[in-house]
């Protein structure tokens, strides 16, 4: 079948376009049969997406970063004829600046490989989640993550990875706190606030915020803490890059919890966000769902 391939222009700050040739050429040379949707405004992709499986193309390939990756799995599911109809399948051709998705799947950045990931069509179903009426496959939050968020697109001098850690301390410089209340499946907790991460994957921004997820186990992991003082918070932030031993989740007032719903009211408006693309209001109810398997993702 021919492959649709939805082109986000506009990823890693127009990088994506110029790599666009390099990402076609490998493609053809991997022997993928395919048609280009470029994307020309934001939030195009996901009717472009839509558009796409109502037409027939199979697979759709992402070509983009996370946030491209997140508009194309939400045309998927506006596609679909119900909650639980299986999507895809679905490719990534990696263009994003940190391409957090791409590295917990242990999917190759090289273009040239990832079409030959394409091209052999392997697929094994993962997760995806899914805050108030939004989808999401990697990453979403509320509080200092989308916070930093808001200042990482006012950062317009800095490229790459390096542009998310500037963003993050300026954002802790501000020291945005909340009172939250929170329910999950079989726990709670009522208090202060510095930060709220739900993970499908582990990374987001080059940071492992919920190092401990898994977007193959039916369950989303929530990390969510406080820290009082701007010193703790930039005590905390290096740390963010350990995925393993030594994480911040270990630190004192953070905490990570496994869940397959979850549920946030906070006392003020906080900027929110999936998969990096930031919700246009800032919003203080939150109510978060995972969809095991679902989601039918081209693999090695």
């Amino acid at each position: 079948m021919t492959a649709k391939v939805l082109l986000n222009p506009y990823s890693n700050r127009w990088n994506s376009q110029k790599r666009w040739p390099q990402a076609e050429a490998a493609l053809k040379a991997a022997g993928v049969d395919f048609e280009l949707a470029v994307s020309e405004r934001k939030g195009q992709l996901v009717e472009l997406a839509e558009q796409a499986v109502r037409d027939g193309f199979s697979p759709i390939v992402a070509a983009g970063g996370d946030g491209s990756l997140g508009d194309v799995v939400n045309g998927l599911a506006r596609a679909a004829k119900s909650d639980e109809e299986p999507l895809g399948p679905f490719g990534i051709m990696p263009l994003g600046s940190a391409n957090d998705l791409v590295y917990s799947l242990g999917l190759p950045t090289d273009l040239n490989e990832a079409a030959k990931v394409i091209a052999a069509g392997k697929t094994k179903p993962m997760d995806l989640g899914k805050l108030n009426d939004k989808y999401f496959i990697n990453n979403s939050g509320a509080g200092l993550e989308p916070y930093t968020t808001t200042k990482h697109e006012r950062i317009q001098w800095i490229k790459g990875v390096a542009r998310y850690l500037v963003a993050a301390v300026w954002a802790i410089m501000d020291k945005p706190e909340w009172i939250g209340k929170m329910q999950w499946d079989d726990g709670s907790f009522e208090g202060p606030l510095s930060m709220v991460s739900v993970g499908n994957g582990r990374r987001t921004g080059g940071f492992f915020m919920t190092p401990h997820a898994d977007p193959f186990d039916g369950k989303l992991t929530l990390a969510f803490g406080y820290r009082s003082t701007r010193l703790g918070l930039l005590t905390a932030l290096p740390k963010a890059f350990n995925e393993g031993e030594g994480s911040y989740v270990e630190l004192d007032g953070m905490n990570e919890v496994h869940a397959t719903r979850i549920a946030i009211h906070l006392d003020k408006p906080s900027p929110a966000h999936t998969d990096g693309e930031l919700f246009p209001e800032w919003i203080q109810d939150f109510e978060y769902k995972i969809f095991p398997k679902r989601l039918n993702m081209i693999l090695p």
